[in-house]
This record gives structure tokens, sequence and C-alpha cells, in this order.
């Protein structure tokens, strides 16, 4: 007989069964230090592609590849307890076919243990989510902004600002839900928009720049703690840490030059006979 872990981790149909009830918090993590911060807080940890541009610093998330997906999904799963883990599928790790895709998450699941995987994609992805969660992957669905389609959106613009607009995003979350998805990120999507979404399809809401009426939110931790050079409208800074880090480090480079560190507290003396 097995013994059982004394905290049990939130799974996605924990996550599933809050629709319409407490708000479900999300924030992301890509290594072992911030997971253990953030897995007190939060019901969801999100390890996101977005680690291509906040550690990686590439512009987009496009470059992001599986192998890197699988090796902060690991530190993340290591740092944190209680909190489910969902993983993003890197752009050209699912696309191609159902089989492509189930291969990529076994990948990710077997390799970090993670609890679900994230996939962008509405109404041209219900077939391979469907194919996924039939086989006992739980996958969370993105709709509404995907920012692995920036080469063909062109920009990172809000969607949705027009009603006419509405019908596809509409169409691409009932697709998600309708799949089997357990939860659905809504992102840069008009407020009316995502309510509209939010009281309609029986999945949870998780919403980015879309609508407080969502069942729940999501933030890149960098963005939310003023890490990052560049925010987007829907951030509210909980801090401002950028020039504190900046201030600390010019304090340890001045402490350097000046030989004022280290200090005798901080070097190891000769043991006395």
């Amino acid at each position: 007989m097995s013994i059982q872990s004394s905290i049990r981790r939130k799974t996605a149909p924990d996550i599933r069964a809050r629709k319409r009830g407490e708000p479900i918090v999300m924030l992301t993590s890509y290594h072992a230090h911030t997971a253990a911060l953030v897995d007190r807080y939060c019901d969801v940890i999100l390890v996101g592609d977005s680690l291509g541009n906040v550690m990686h610093g590439f512009e987009t998330t496009v470059p992001v590849t599986l192998d890197m997906m699988i090796l902060h999904g690991a530190a993340v799963m290591r740092g944190s307890k209680q909190a489910l883990v969902v993983v993003d599928m890197p752009f050209g790790s699912y696309e191609a076919s159902r089989e492509q895709a189930f291969n990529s998450a076994v990948r990710i699941m077997k390799e970090t243990q993670c609890g679900a995987v994230k996939l962008e994609g509405g109404v041209r992805m219900a077939e391979t989510i469907a194919f996924l969660s039939s086989r006992g992957i739980p996958v969370m669905g993105h709709v509404g902004l995907t920012p692995q389609s920036i080469n063909t959106l062109g920009s990172f613009r809000a969607q949705g600002r027009n009603e006419v607009d509405w019908g596809p995003i509409e169409d691409d979350a009932k697709a998600v839900a309708d799949a089997g998805a357990f939860s659905v990120v809504v992102e840069a999507v008009a407020e009316p928009l995502a309510r509209k979404i939010t009281e309609t399809i029986a999945i949870p809401t998780i919403g980015i720049g879309a609508s407080a009426a969502c069942d729940g939110q999501v933030l890149v931790l960098e963005d939310m703690l003023g890490l990052s050079p560049r925010t987007p409208k829907f951030v509210r800074r909980y801090g401002n840490l950028g020039p504190a880090i900046e201030a600390a480090i010019e304090g340890y480079a001045t402490d350097v030059r000046s030989r004022a560190f280290p200090g005798p507290e901080h070097v190891y003396e000769m043991k006395k006979s």
C-alpha cells in the first residue's frame, strides 16, 4: 500500500468545480523559488510560454521549445506543493495532429509531473482537446488573443471590441468547453464579451485583460511585480521591484569597488589552535 502525502495538490476537476464559485487565483512561475512563494496563495500556477519573453529575452513566445517548457515545468513542480501546475504547450508542439499533441503532452506530464497542459486555439483545436481529454490529459484552453499566433495577427491587440467580431470568439470558447477542457483562459477581449462567455459556457473562465466577472484571473508574475520593462494595460502592479532591485545591484557594485564588501563578517578566519 502506498503512503499518501499529507498535502494534496489541487487537480483539474477541483478547478472545474469552481465554476461560479470562489474566484480562481492563478499566476505564472518559471522556477522553484518563485513557485514556492506563489504556491502559498494561488490555486493554479501556470508555467507559461511567456517564459520566452521573461526568462530568455525573446520578442515573442514563438521560439520557445518543448524542452524549455519541460525544464521550467519540472522546476516549478519541485518548488510548489499544493497548487495545480499547468504547463503551456509551445508553438509547433501540438498543431500538426492529434497524435503530435498527445506525444508532446505525455512528455510534459511524465517529465514534469504537472497536473495539466494548456494550448491555444478554439474551434480549430477542439478535436485535439477532445482527443487529449479522453486519454487522461487534462487540458486548459486559451481563446481571444492567442500570442503564439502573433505572426498572423500582426500585433498584440485586444479582440472583440466591435460586437460584430464576437461570433468567432464565442464559438471558440464554446468549442473548447464542449471538447472537454476543464477551464479556459480568455485573454485581451472586450469586457462585455468576456462576461457573456463566462455566463454562457459550463467551464471556468480565467481572465487576463478580460472581465472581473470571469471565474478567475491570471497575470504574469513579473508584470505584477513591476519587473517587466513594458506592461500591458490590463496589468495592475502590486509592487514595483524593478527600481529597488536596480538600486540593490548598484549598491553591491559600489561596495565591491570600494572594498566595503566583503566585510570581516563575510569571510572565514583561521581556526584557533
